[in-house]
Protein backbone atom coordinates (compact mmCIF):
# COMPACT_ATOMS: atom_id res chain seq x y z
CA UNK A 1 0.00 0.00 0.00
CA UNK A 2 1.78 2.85 -1.09
CA UNK A 3 0.72 7.09 -2.14
CA UNK A 4 3.25 8.36 -4.13
CA UNK A 5 3.95 10.93 -6.87
CA UNK A 6 5.76 11.09 -9.29
CA UNK A 7 6.77 13.44 -11.87
CA UNK A 8 4.84 15.91 -10.05
CA UNK A 9 4.15 19.52 -10.67
CA UNK A 10 1.63 21.20 -8.20
CA UNK A 11 0.19 24.75 -7.60
CA UNK A 12 -2.66 26.61 -8.78
CA UNK A 13 -4.50 27.49 -12.26
CA UNK A 14 -1.94 30.33 -13.51
CA UNK A 15 0.87 29.48 -10.90
CA UNK A 16 2.95 26.34 -10.81
CA UNK A 17 4.09 26.14 -7.30
CA UNK A 18 6.81 22.94 -7.61
CA UNK A 19 7.40 20.29 -10.46
CA UNK A 20 9.69 17.36 -10.74
CA UNK A 21 8.61 16.22 -7.23
CA UNK A 22 8.71 12.33 -7.07
CA UNK A 23 7.98 10.73 -3.43
CA UNK A 24 6.07 8.01 -1.78
CA UNK A 25 5.06 7.09 1.45
CA UNK A 26 3.86 3.32 2.67
CA UNK A 27 2.39 1.54 5.30
CA UNK A 28 4.38 1.15 8.40
CA UNK A 29 6.37 4.26 7.78
CA UNK A 30 6.95 7.63 9.04
CA UNK A 31 7.94 10.92 6.59
CA UNK A 32 8.89 13.92 7.37
CA UNK A 33 9.10 16.50 4.95
CA UNK A 34 10.95 20.31 5.98
CA UNK A 35 11.29 23.04 4.22
CA UNK A 36 11.36 26.91 5.02
CA UNK A 37 8.26 28.89 4.66
CA UNK A 38 6.82 29.42 1.12
CA UNK A 39 9.20 25.90 0.42
CA UNK A 40 5.52 24.54 -1.21
CA UNK A 41 5.09 22.04 1.86
CA UNK A 42 0.92 22.65 2.26
CA UNK A 43 0.27 22.71 -1.37
CA UNK A 44 1.81 19.51 -2.35
CA UNK A 45 0.41 18.30 0.65
CA UNK A 46 -3.27 18.88 -0.64
CA UNK A 47 -2.52 18.12 -4.04
CA UNK A 48 -1.49 14.55 -2.33
CA UNK A 49 -4.94 14.71 -0.86
CA UNK A 50 -6.57 15.39 -4.05
CA UNK A 51 -7.69 18.86 -3.23
CA UNK A 52 -5.86 20.38 -5.60
CA UNK A 53 -5.44 18.61 -9.35
CA UNK A 54 -2.26 17.83 -10.16
CA UNK A 55 -0.30 20.79 -12.75
CA UNK A 56 1.72 17.85 -14.69
CA UNK A 57 3.00 14.24 -13.39
CA UNK A 58 0.49 12.50 -11.44
CA UNK A 59 -0.16 10.52 -7.95
CA UNK A 60 -1.23 7.03 -6.95
CA UNK A 61 -3.14 5.66 -4.39
CA UNK A 62 -2.31 2.14 -3.93
CA UNK A 63 -1.14 2.01 -7.72
CA UNK A 64 -4.50 3.68 -8.90
CA UNK A 65 -4.70 7.26 -10.15
CA UNK A 66 -5.53 9.26 -7.15
CA UNK A 67 -8.53 10.74 -9.57
CA UNK A 68 -10.03 7.19 -9.92
CA UNK A 69 -10.70 7.19 -6.82
CA UNK A 70 -14.57 8.86 -5.46
CA UNK A 71 -14.37 11.95 -3.17
CA UNK A 72 -15.45 9.09 -0.14
CA UNK A 73 -13.08 6.54 -1.16
CA UNK A 74 -10.33 8.70 -0.59
CA UNK A 75 -12.05 10.18 2.59
CA UNK A 76 -12.17 6.37 3.64
CA UNK A 77 -7.90 6.16 2.83
CA UNK A 78 -6.50 9.46 3.61
CA UNK A 79 -6.96 11.62 6.68
CA UNK A 80 -5.45 15.23 6.88
CA UNK A 81 -4.57 17.36 9.41
CA UNK A 82 -4.12 20.82 8.50
CA UNK A 83 -2.46 23.68 10.73
CA UNK A 84 -5.65 25.08 11.53
CA UNK A 85 -9.41 24.90 11.08
CA UNK A 86 -12.18 27.19 11.66
CA UNK A 87 -15.40 26.39 11.65
CA UNK A 88 -18.83 28.59 10.88
CA UNK A 89 -20.76 26.54 13.69
CA UNK A 90 -19.81 26.42 17.41
CA UNK A 91 -19.51 22.21 17.20
CA UNK A 92 -18.14 20.58 20.25
CA UNK A 93 -15.17 19.46 20.90
CA UNK A 94 -17.07 15.75 20.33
CA UNK A 95 -18.94 16.43 17.16
CA UNK A 96 -15.56 17.85 15.34
CA UNK A 97 -13.99 14.26 16.29
CA UNK A 98 -16.97 12.16 15.29
CA UNK A 99 -16.61 14.65 12.04
CA UNK A 100 -13.57 11.85 11.57
CA UNK A 101 -16.69 8.71 11.25
CA UNK A 102 -18.50 10.70 8.33
CA UNK A 103 -16.10 8.83 5.34
CA UNK A 104 -17.65 5.56 6.73
CA UNK A 105 -20.98 6.52 7.38
CA UNK A 106 -21.96 8.98 5.09
CA UNK A 107 -22.47 12.48 4.75
CA UNK A 108 -25.56 13.20 6.01
CA UNK A 109 -25.86 9.98 8.66
CA UNK A 110 -26.28 10.44 12.28
CA UNK A 111 -23.45 9.07 13.93
CA UNK A 112 -23.99 5.54 15.45
CA UNK A 113 -22.68 4.53 18.92
CA UNK A 114 -19.86 2.69 17.55
CA UNK A 115 -19.04 6.23 15.78
CA UNK A 116 -19.06 7.91 19.09
CA UNK A 117 -16.99 5.41 20.87
CA UNK A 118 -14.27 5.74 18.20
CA UNK A 119 -14.31 9.46 19.00
CA UNK A 120 -14.63 9.42 22.20
CA UNK A 121 -11.34 6.80 22.31
CA UNK A 122 -9.02 9.36 19.56
CA UNK A 123 -10.17 11.87 22.54
CA UNK A 124 -8.63 9.89 25.10
CA UNK A 125 -5.76 8.83 23.54
CA UNK A 126 -4.39 12.28 23.35
CA UNK A 127 -5.64 12.85 26.52
CA UNK A 128 -8.16 15.36 25.89
CA UNK A 129 -11.40 13.81 26.94
CA UNK A 130 -12.71 15.95 29.23
CA UNK A 131 -13.07 18.37 26.71
CA UNK A 132 -15.55 16.77 24.80
CA UNK A 133 -18.95 18.61 25.74
CA UNK A 134 -16.78 21.87 25.26
CA UNK A 135 -17.51 24.11 22.01
CA UNK A 136 -14.67 24.26 20.06
CA UNK A 137 -14.34 28.19 19.82
CA UNK A 138 -13.96 27.98 23.42
CA UNK A 139 -11.00 25.69 23.61
CA UNK A 140 -7.28 26.73 22.79
CA UNK A 141 -5.71 26.84 19.92
CA UNK A 142 -3.54 23.92 21.50
CA UNK A 143 -6.43 22.03 22.62
CA UNK A 144 -8.21 22.84 19.09
CA UNK A 145 -5.27 21.30 17.77
CA UNK A 146 -5.01 18.08 19.17
CA UNK A 147 -9.08 17.70 18.19
CA UNK A 148 -8.56 17.81 14.82
CA UNK A 149 -5.74 15.25 15.40
CA UNK A 150 -8.26 13.02 17.44
CA UNK A 151 -10.59 13.61 14.28
CA UNK A 152 -8.05 12.27 12.15
CA UNK A 153 -7.85 8.95 14.02
CA UNK A 154 -10.91 8.41 14.66
CA UNK A 155 -11.25 8.32 10.68
CA UNK A 156 -9.73 4.56 10.78
CA UNK A 157 -7.47 5.94 7.47
CA UNK A 158 -4.25 4.09 6.39
CA UNK A 159 -2.34 7.40 5.72
CA UNK A 160 -2.49 10.49 7.43
CA UNK A 161 -1.00 13.53 6.03
CA UNK A 162 -0.39 16.16 8.48
CA UNK A 163 0.25 19.75 8.21
CA UNK A 164 2.46 20.88 10.85
CA UNK A 165 0.73 19.14 13.53
CA UNK A 166 2.63 19.95 16.83
CA UNK A 167 2.89 23.66 16.09
CA UNK A 168 0.21 24.85 18.48
CA UNK A 169 1.12 22.70 20.93
CA UNK A 170 3.04 22.97 24.44
CA UNK A 171 6.59 20.85 24.91
CA UNK A 172 4.80 18.11 26.62
CA UNK A 173 2.15 17.83 23.86
CA UNK A 174 4.85 17.67 21.35
CA UNK A 175 6.02 15.16 22.79
CA UNK A 176 2.40 13.26 23.51
CA UNK A 177 1.77 13.80 19.46
CA UNK A 178 5.02 12.15 18.35
CA UNK A 179 5.05 9.28 20.21
CA UNK A 180 1.50 8.84 18.57
CA UNK A 181 2.70 9.28 15.59
CA UNK A 182 5.34 6.02 16.74
CA UNK A 183 2.43 3.88 17.46
CA UNK A 184 0.70 4.40 14.39
CA UNK A 185 4.00 3.46 12.22
CA UNK A 186 3.74 0.68 14.88
CA UNK A 187 -0.18 -0.35 14.04
CA UNK A 188 0.88 -0.26 10.39
CA UNK A 189 -0.59 2.85 9.76
CA UNK A 190 1.67 5.75 7.12
CA UNK A 191 2.15 9.53 8.45
CA UNK A 192 3.22 12.11 5.99
CA UNK A 193 4.02 15.12 8.38
CA UNK A 194 5.69 18.70 8.15
CA UNK A 195 7.33 20.48 10.94
CA UNK A 196 9.80 23.55 11.10
CA UNK A 197 11.23 21.62 14.14
CA UNK A 198 13.94 19.28 12.70
CA UNK A 199 14.69 17.34 15.90
CA UNK A 200 11.01 15.79 15.79
CA UNK A 201 12.22 14.55 12.35
CA UNK A 202 15.81 12.76 13.91
CA UNK A 203 13.51 11.76 16.65
CA UNK A 204 10.78 10.06 14.88
CA UNK A 205 10.96 10.00 10.80
CA UNK A 206 11.94 7.02 8.75
CA UNK A 207 12.53 9.32 5.64
CA UNK A 208 13.11 12.83 5.66
CA UNK A 209 12.19 15.10 2.62
CA UNK A 210 14.01 18.18 2.27
CA UNK A 211 11.60 20.85 0.11
CA UNK A 212 13.26 24.46 -0.80
CA UNK A 213 11.46 26.93 -3.70
CA UNK A 214 8.73 24.11 -4.82
CA UNK A 215 11.12 21.30 -5.62
CA UNK A 216 13.08 18.35 -3.34
CA UNK A 217 16.50 19.56 -2.13
CA UNK A 218 17.08 15.70 -0.61
CA UNK A 219 15.33 12.99 0.41
CA UNK A 220 16.41 9.77 2.40
CA UNK A 221 16.65 7.73 4.98
CA UNK A 222 16.96 9.87 8.15
CA UNK A 223 20.22 9.57 8.98
CA UNK A 224 21.99 10.34 6.08
CA UNK A 225 19.97 13.46 4.54
CA UNK A 226 19.57 14.96 8.63
CA UNK A 227 23.39 15.87 8.21
CA UNK A 228 24.69 19.59 8.90
CA UNK A 229 25.83 20.37 5.87
CA UNK A 230 21.93 19.91 4.06
CA UNK A 231 20.03 21.04 7.41
CA UNK A 232 22.81 24.95 6.83
CA UNK A 233 21.65 25.04 3.32
CA UNK A 234 18.16 24.31 3.16
CA UNK A 235 17.66 26.96 6.10
CA UNK A 236 20.35 29.17 4.91
CA UNK A 237 22.66 29.99 8.34
CA UNK A 238 24.33 27.59 9.88
CA UNK A 239 23.39 24.42 11.74
CA UNK A 240 25.25 21.88 13.28
CA UNK A 241 23.85 18.42 13.54
CA UNK A 242 25.15 17.21 17.53
CA UNK A 243 24.82 13.99 19.52
CA UNK A 244 23.23 14.29 23.03
CA UNK A 245 23.66 11.98 26.01
CA UNK A 246 21.08 11.88 28.04
CA UNK A 247 21.09 10.34 31.96
CA UNK A 248 20.01 7.24 30.97
CA UNK A 249 23.12 7.01 28.32
CA UNK A 250 21.41 6.75 25.31
CA UNK A 251 22.49 9.46 22.75
CA UNK A 252 20.24 11.25 20.44
CA UNK A 253 21.03 13.63 17.53
CA UNK A 254 20.07 17.46 17.85
CA UNK A 255 19.75 20.47 15.34
CA UNK A 256 21.47 23.37 17.13
CA UNK A 257 21.95 26.67 15.00
CA UNK A 258 25.29 28.05 14.96
CA UNK A 259 26.34 32.00 15.81
CA UNK A 260 23.94 34.46 16.93
CA UNK A 261 23.47 35.97 20.36
CA UNK A 262 25.92 33.33 22.65
CA UNK A 263 24.47 31.19 25.44
CA UNK A 264 23.60 32.61 28.85
CA UNK A 265 23.64 29.91 31.02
Amino acid sequence: MTLAASGLSYGFPGRIVGSEVDLSLASGEIVCMLGPNGSGKTTLLRTLLGLLAPRGGRVTLDDRALGEWSARERAQRLAYVPQAAESDFDFSVQEIVEMGCTPQAGLFAQPAASDRERARAALERLGIAALAPRAIHRVSGGERQLALIARALATGARYLLMDEPTASLDFGNQALILDELVRLREAGQAVLFTTHHPDHALRIADRVVMMREGGIMAAGGTGSVMNSQNLSGLYGRPIEVAVLTCRDGTRRRVCVPIGGLPDRG
